[in-house]
């Protein structure tokens, strides 16, 4: 087999990248596909979209088993989760009838 020039090898491993690229491309989206299918098992209606993007982009950052032991840490701690804050714009406060408000002016 004759010696490939200089130019030949170069586009030999310019194709190589190409195909290499292309493969782990394909790779990369398999294994985003596989996450979103374990993701419809959890319960993620408990989140806003945001807090969801939120707690994965800051967990993926982090590294996994950082954001884990940070979790696990509050839950050590006896944090109790907190309802959304979506979900608590939701809700009215409403004060009962006949209570003192200490807003109002009282006037003699």
């Amino acid at each position: 087999m004759p010696k490939m020039t200089e130019r030949e090898r170069l586009a030999k491993i310019e194709a190589d990248q190409h195909n290499l690229a292309r493969e782990a491309e394909t790779v990369r989206r398999g294994l985003r596909a596989h996450y979103g299918r374990l993701v419809t098992e959890l319960p993620v209606e408990r989140l806003s979209e945001r807090e969801f993007r939120d707690v994965i982009g800051q967990a993926i950052r982090v590294g996994g088993s950082a954001a884990i032991s940070a979790l696990k840490g509050l839950t050590a701690q006896g944090v109790q989760a907190e309802p959304s804050p979506a979900a608590a714009r939701k809700r009215a406060v409403v004060p009962p009838a006949g209570s003192d408000d200490a807003s109002k002016a009282v006037h003699p």
